[in-house]
């Protein structure tokens, strides 16, 4: 892996991943019963949400790892 590759994703994970906990954040903020009204059904369609779009992500890096590691063909 080169040097420049490394910084970049470091970079870019960085924020972006700051940045998706920042909203995640905010989306504990919608708790606050003094403010809001919402059934558990709501609580329960925001979670799945949130963990199908991280298995999503997950699987993307997975993928990623078994592409790079796949076995080799060759007729030697």
């Amino acid at each position: 892996m080169r040097h420049e590759d490394r910084a970049k994703f470091v970079r870019l994970a960085t924020k972006r991943v700051t940045n998706a906990l920042k909203s995640i954040q905010l989306v504990g903020n919608l708790s606050n019963r003094s403010n809001y009204d919402y059934t558990e059904e709501d609580v329960q369609k925001i979670f799945r949400a949130l963990q199908e779009e991280l298995n999503s992500c997950r699987r993307k890096f997975e993928l990623a790892t078994k592409r790079q590691s796949g076995t080799q063909f060759t007729l030697d």
